[in-house]
Order: C-alpha cells, then sequence, then structure tokens
C-alpha cells in the first residue's frame, strides 16, 4: 500500500450474493486492511463473510466486525425484515465475526441465538440486554423448513474455544467461521483463482490453525461424516467451491505433519481475557516455525485431566496470566503444576487484562519444582503492538529451538558421513538480509542465495523455517540483501549469529543507513540490493524465496564478496 502523508478512510464495501437456493452471502469487503490481530501482516485486505437463510424460517450465521456498523445493517434490513429472523447462529464470538449480534438483536428480539456452551457464556458478557438462548452441540439439528436442516458440529479451538461449524443439508454448505479461511479480499466470491489465493490461504493456516492441528484433524473427522460437501462459507477470504478438494486436501496434510512432530508444547490460557489468544497464537507461531507442534487448553474451561494430561505429556508449558478474579483457572494452574517434571521448560506471560496473576508468583513456584525458564517472563505493560507480538513470536521460537535440540542433533548423526561431507563441499557467498516492516526489524546471516533470472534481474535465498526474521518476508514485502567483503565480514558476522533474548534490537552498535524501501543497509557491506519477494517454495524445513532486486550499489568496485566453505552439508 502506497504511503500518504493526510488521512484517507479505508475502503469498505458490501457484497451479496446468492450462493445456493435461498442462500445469501453478505460479503464486508475490507479492501485496506493491513494488519490482523496486529501480530500478522495482510498483503490483500480482508473479508468477513456472513449468511443469510430463508426456509419458512429464516437464519442468519454470523455478522460483521463493527467497522460495518452502518453498512451491514442497512444491507440485511435490505434483504430481509429482521423481526423475522428467527435464529442467529454465533459460530464464534471473536469481534469480527459476532461484532454486531448485539445490534442485530436489537432490531430481531424475537431471534433465538445458537451457539456453544463457551461461546454463549461470552455472549453474555457482549450483550447488555436478555436474549433468548440455546446450547447446540455436534449432532443437534435444527429444521427451518423448505429442506433446510441444519447440523452443528463442535470444532473447539479453531481457533477460539467456543467454534461450532453449521451444515445446511439441503444445499451442503458447511459454515466454517474461521477454519478454511484466508485473508484476501476481492470481488470474487469464490475461489475461481488458485494460483491468487494460495499463499495466503497457507500463510492463513500457519499463523491461526496450524498450532491447533489436532483439533482441526478432529473437526475434519466429524465433517466426513457429514457427507457430500458442495461448498465451503468461512469466515473470511473466498468461499471454497472450485478448488474445495484441493485446499481441504492442504489442510489435512499440513495439520497431519503438525501433529505428527513428536515434540508438542502445552499453551495454557483464559480465553477472551485481555490479549491471551492474540499473544498465545503469536507465541504458537513461534513454535510452529521450529517445528514444535502446540495444543491449546482454555483454563477457564478444560476439566483438570485435560490440563493434567497435555501438561504431563508436553515437552514444555507456556501460561499466559489468568486474572486474579477467576477461581476455576486458579485450580487449573494447580493441577498443572502438579504434573509438571523438572525436564520440561517453562514461558509465562502477562495478557493485560486489568486483573493478571503476578507473574513472579507462579514464576517461582516453577522454579521451586526445578523447571527452567526457556525466555524471560513476558510482561505487558501497554497495550501490546507490533514489537509486542515481534517478542511473542521470538519467544516461541527460542522455546521450540531448545526443547528440539537433543532430537535434531540425533538426526544429524544419523546421517551417511560420506554424504554429508560431499554435500559440505557447496561453496556460497556470506550475506546479511535485512528487513524492517512498520515498527519491527529483522536481520539474519545468509549464504545459501544463487542468482536465479536475468529478466528480471532475480535470485533465490533459503530462510529457514525458524528464523524470526521470516514474518518480515512474505511474498510482496521488501528488504535488502548485504554483500560481506572477503578478509572485512567477521565483526558482521561475529553480531549477526550472537544469540538474543526476544524483543533485542539487532542493530545496536551497527552503522547503518536506510534503504529507499526502509529496510536497514549496512554501511560496511561490499554491496547491498534492495529487493522484493515474488513468491515461495517449501523444502522441508526451509523456504525458497525468489525474489527481484530494485535497487543496488556497490562501494567497492575492486573487493571480492567472502566465500564461505564448508567441511559437511547438515549445518550451516
Amino acid at each position: 500500500m502506497v504511503a500518504i502523508s493526510e488521512k484517507v478512510e479505508p475502503r469498505l464495501t458490501i457484497q451479496t450474493v446468492e450462493i445456493a437456493p435461498n442462500t445469501t452471502a453478505i460479503r464486508s469487503l475490507d479492501w485496506d486492511r493491513d494488519r490482523f490481530d496486529i501480530e500478522f501482516g495482510l498483503q490483500n485486505g480482508t473479508t468477513y463473510n456472513s449468511y443469510l437463510i430463508r426456509g419458512e424460517q429464516t437464519v442468519l450465521i454470523d455478522t460483521s466486525h463493527q467497522k460495518f456498523r452502518q453498512l451491514y445493517l442497512d444491507t440485511l434490513k435490505g434483504l430481509v425484515n429482521p423481526k423475522t429472523i428467527d435464529y442467529i447462529i454465533v459460530s464464534h464470538t471473536e469481534p469480527d465475526h459476532s461484532g454486531l449480534v448485539e445490534d442485530v438483536l436489537q432490531l430481531a428480539p424475537r431471534a433465538t441465538v445458537l451457539a456453544s456452551k463457551v461461546a454463549l457464556q461470552f455472549l453474555e458478557g457482549l450483550v447488555h440486554d436478555p436474549f433468548s438462548k440455546r446450547i447446540v452441540k455436534s449432532g443437534d439439528r435444527i429444521n427451518i423448513g423448505q429442506g433446510h436442516e441444519i447440523e452443528f458440529v463442535s470444532a473447539p479451538n479453531l481457533h477460539w474455544p467456543d467454534t461450532i461449524f453449521s451444515f445446511d443439508r439441503k444445499t451442503q454448505i458447511l459454515y466454517t467461521c474461521d477454519a478454511f479461511g484466508m485473508h484476501f479480499c476481492d470481488h470474487r466470491t469464490f475461489d475461481e483463482d488458485l494460483e491468487a489465493i494460495e499463499a495466503d490461504f497457507r500463510f492463513y493456516y500457519d499463523c491461526l490453525m496450524g498450532p491447533n492441528a489436532r483439533s482441526l484433524l478432529n473437526a475434519m473427522k466429524r465433517m466426513g461424516e457429514l457427507g457430500n460437501i458442495q461448498i465451503i462459507a468461512n469466515g473470511h477470504g473466498p468461499l471454497l467451491y472450485h478448488h474445495l478438494d484441493v485446499l481441504t486436501e492442504y489442510y489435512q496434510n499440513w495439520s497431519q505433519r503438525q501433529a505428527k512432530t513428536e515434540t508438542t508444547v502445552g499453551l495454557f490460557y483464559v480465553s477472551g481475557y485481555g490479549y491471551s489468544e492474540q499473544l498465545a497464537h503469536a507465541i504458537g507461531d513461534g513454535l510452529q516455525k521450529a517445528g514444535v507442534g502446540s495444543e491449546v487448553v482454555d483454563l477457564h474451561t478444560a476439566d483438570f485431566q485435560e490440563i493434567q494430561e497435555l501438561a504431563g505429556r508436553a515437552s514444555g508449558l507456556i501460561i499466559g496470566m489468568p486474572p486474579t478474579s477467576s477461581i476455576v483457572a486458579q485450580a487449573g494452574i494447580s493441577s498443572l503444576l502438579a504434573v509438571a517434571k523438572n525436564k520440561q521448560v517453562v514461558g509465562l506471560f502477562e495478557c493485560y487484562g486489568g486483573d493478571d496473576e503476578p507473574i513472579d508468583t507462579l514464576r517461582r513456584k516453577f522454579i521451586d519444582l526445578g523447571i527452567k525458564e526457556a525466555f524471560p517472563a513476558i510482561r505487558i505493560k501497554e497495550i501490546p503492538n507490533e514489537a509486542t507480538y515481534q517478542i511473542c513470536t521470538e519467544a516461541g521460537t527460542d522455546l521450540g529451538q531448545r526443547v528440539v535440540r537433543e532430537r535434531n542433533i540425533k538426526q544429524i548423526k544419523s546421517l551417511d558421513v560420506n554424504m554429508e561431507k560431499a554435500l559440505g563441499r557447496i561453496s556460497s557467498g556470506l550475506y546479511i538480509v535485512t528487513a524492517k516492516k512498520g515498527e519491527i526489524s529483522g536481520a539474519m546471516m545468509a549464504s545459501w542465495v544463487a542468482q536465479a533470472s536475468f529478466q528480471p534481474l532475480g535470485f533465490t535465498i533459503s530462510v529457514a523455517k525458524d528464523r524470526a526474521i521470516d514474518n518480515l518476508l512474505q511474498i510482496g514485502d521488501r528488504f535488502v540483501i548485504n554483500v560481506l567483503e572477503e578478509g572485512n565480514y567477521q565483526d558482521l558476522k561475529k553480531h549477526f549469529l550472537k544469540r538474543l533474548l526476544p524483543g533485542a534490537d539487532r542493530f545496536a552498535g551497527v552503522k547503518t543507513q536506510t534503504a529507499k524501501n526502509g529496510s536497514p543497509i549496512l554501511t560496511d557491506a561490499l554491496a547491498y540490493m534492495e529487493c522484493e519477494v515474488v513468491s515461495k517454495i517449501e523444502c522441508s524445513d526451509h523456504w525458497i524465496l525468489y525474489c527481484i532486486v530494485e535497487d543496488g550499489k556497490v562501494s567497492k568496485p575492486d573487493a571480492l564478496t567472502a566465500v564461505r566453505h564448508r567441511k559437511v552439508g547438515n549445518y550451516y
């Protein structure tokens, strides 16, 4: 998005489309949104999808974001008399889907809200007047006439503990809210252009669904019991129809791979309290980068057996501070402490909910059990921002790398010695990649770099999945690659290989200039190039990025590029 000096209102539009008989999609198109939950950036805006089904009775599935209030309500009134709405299905209570439930209830006072038990508990705190409600769970159905029988599927932790799916047996449409979504704003209602949406579909999965892979596999198993599914009507982005089989298979394969990870970390927090979800998702993203699985448990709704089962088998424990007023959550933590082992590692974070349990009290209990901290406790003193979420992601990566270290050493030792020595003879240059997006900056040493095209000038770079800078190197992002000079690179190499605590300034003490694209240029580099990420290919434990060069300069025309000679090929 082009930077401009004066404030411009973001483009907000509404699209209504008949997607099946008696079934209308109401899509709120947020063209210019470039952040979502702050912790991850968007390249292509997003949508908030709501649905209207009219049989002999009328059902509204989800609403929209508060920013669309007047647009959405006017559109809804143009489609149906709100007083005739019989049911409002709340798939889950995150504000981008339930932000207008209270407004709709004021227009539809006789409507009954259908949601999970947890969702209704949350809604009672959001809706200030009494309303008709009913708990639904897997297997429950409502018949609204004209053949429309809607069956419910419990889908907890996708990505909140209160999530349900809804399946209309007449149209064979499955309404999944966040699951199978993507942040991609487009006039096309359906997934017509697979190539255009694939990267956003994967990025969305990695950020929101990947940390809950086991829960997703359970939900997909229940989906398989519903019978044929013609359309997946999600909560964000285009609906799945043209490539439904391909995209659901992606989810299945990614989740199976994630669930098979030998190492699991338990994420424990109270959903809906402070910024617990956003902070936990950022930490989960970091864990995923390190190749570690994570499972989420809501300390307020889970029973002690569920808490202890996960805490007993997890390699690491990450806990968001619950409110002091939650006796249930306090008891849940006590049950967790009862099964924690000194071979585990722990990480703690505040949730900025206004009533956080003191972090040092719980920290001392773990220390007394002989359990080591994987990262310094994350203390939140103001509303979380981009830098806060970056700290969380880096903390998750640090913990993940720590718990898989022994496994990785075993894998390295298992390789054929001659093969790894032969691979190590492939030489390469030495480079430092630097990037900045908003208030977040990052850098990494790189050696797996190779020119890949003449027109346009392009190259590839290999980036390990557990690199924190990965969040700054998504398709469309811009960065700088700094070329190191032979005989004059040791100080820079030493600095950028140094392991830092989450949130530390990677450029402290280093001379830099600012490139046209906003990224740091290392003053002591031999040369630099300003680049854009055009595409990505997943290669096991690395991403291969194809990038084009937009600008560049050489500071010492007669100097040589530093060369990296290795003896083995199983580490850098």
